[in-house]
């Protein structure tokens, strides 16, 4: 499913938006189903210490740059269930062989320098992955899948709050608003939040910081893993926030002659990257790590992928939590 994220969910706004007002009934049987589902679980307990990184919202965190660095630190395998991906798994992600549309983008991009595995039912995505020698295994995404017990559980969070955004916008549940369950219940699970920051933001907003109380916070930064295109740029987008993909980039000095929004997720054409390639004209084309992935092969020669990685501001605040859940 590709969804094209609403904005108005991140603003708090004084009188909610008809939308919000109108998707309450949905929100709160989407909350009660969720919190049945968690309540009643039987976690299957591992063979090996599983560390999840997950999200309170819906999308556009940055949760993948913390999975590809944590399993980097530990010398993990990565776990996912493989979101648009058709295979359901447990198998191996293959470079050689599969596709996004087979694996999932997330799970493909990991692949290019991490041993990755997809699986729908978590628990036997584990037991492959420790029969194949995995020591360590970051899940990706599953703070609200209770079917494996954790030996660490992070939830990433957008640490940026200017030009009236707001990570949590008015606290509603989808579809109402961004977060996956009431943002109580869900802090109440994870060990530590991770507030992932702009490279561009100095400090963040104590008022944010308020919110997670005694819950250990970790700041992280995503950071250009190199300079972006020279020349001029169409650059575009299909994440769960594109336009703080089109912030970084100005702010790392791009030269943007446009930008363009897709959903999460999207699936791009031959029509629909040759109209953009006409719109560019003399411009050169620049997109996401993870966009890229599900570009068509003859495409990804006229396409420049912009890559950008996790840094933690205080590595051994980081060590101390690792070697606490003895990791």
């Amino acid at each position: 499913m590709s969804l094209k994220t609403p904005r108005w969910w991140y603003a708090r706004h004084p009188r909610p938006p008809l939308a919000n007002v109108l998707l309450k009934p949905l929100s709160l049987i989407w909350a009660a189903v969720t919190a049945r589902k968690i309540a009643a679980a039987r976690p299957f307990d591992p063979p090996v210490p599983v560390i999840c990184v997950g999200n309170l919202t819906v999308g556009g965190t940055g949760k993948t740059p913390i999975v590809r660095e944590l399993a980097h630190r530990l010398s993990a395998h990565v776990l996912s269930r493989g979101h648009g991906g058709r295979l359901t798994g447990p198998v191996r992600v293959d470079l050689a062989v599969h596709t996004s549309a087979d694996v999932g983008d997330e799970p493909l991009m990991l692949a290019r320098n991490l041993p990755v595995w997809i699986a729908r039912k978590r628990p036997a995505g584990v037991l492959t992955a420790a029969a194949a020698g995995a020591k360590r295994i970051v899940m990706d995404d599953g703070h609200q899948n209770p079917s494996v017990r954790k030996a660490l559980s992070l939830v990433v969070v957008d640490g940026e709050t200017r030009d009236g955004e707001w990570p949590f916008g008015d606290r509603s549940v989808f579809p109402a608003g961004p977060l996956r369950e009431p943002f109580a219940r869900g802090l109440v699970r994870a060990d530590a939040v991770v507030l992932l920051m702009p490279a561009d933001v100095a400090r963040a907003d104590p008022h944010l910081l308020a919110l997670f109380g005694d819950t250990p916070v970790l700041v992280a930064r995503l950071e250009p893993a190199g300079p972006p295109p020279k020349g001029p740029q169409l650059a575009f987008a299909g994440i769960g926030k594109p336009w703080k993909f089109e912030r970084a980039l100005k702010a790392a000095g791009c030269e943007l002659t446009g930008f363009v929004e897709f959903p999460d997720h999207a699936e791009y054409d031959d029509a629909t990257l040759s109209g953009l390639a006409a719109r560019a004209g003399a411009a050169g084309l620049v997109t996401t790590e993870k966009d890229w992935t599900r570009l068509p092969p003859a495409w990804r020669d006229r396409v420049t992928p912009w890559p950008v990685r996790a840094r933690f501001e205080d590595e051994a605040a980081l060590d101390r939590l690792l070697e606490k859940a003895g990791l």
